[in-house]
């Protein structure tokens, strides 16, 4: 695909990193989703993704083209819940 945008996307502990082309129209949704499948990270847990190099959130319905910008340090973190 000629309009890919090339990335990082990592786990918070940083044990786990990628360097990515992903097509602009994926959404915060899709890398997340992407990122529990492809590193077995636990189901069960809810997580956001920040784009580490500008401190944002991305929302999950948000797409990359709008949120980010190549080159940039995507972070998979996940949500914590106090009880």
């Amino acid at each position: 695909m000629a309009n890919e945008m090339s990335l990082v996307v990592r786990t918070a502990d940083q044990t786990r990193r990628a360097e990515l082309s992903l097509d602009p129209a994926s959404t915060g949704a899709d890398i997340i989703q992407a990122a529990v499948d492809n590193w077995a990270l636990p189901g069960d847990t809810d997580y956001t993704l920040v784009n580490a190099t500008t401190g944002r959130a991305v929302t999950p319905g948000e797409s990359l083209s709008k949120a980010v910008r190549p080159g940039d340090v995507l972070e998979v973190q996940p949500v914590l819940v106090a009880g």
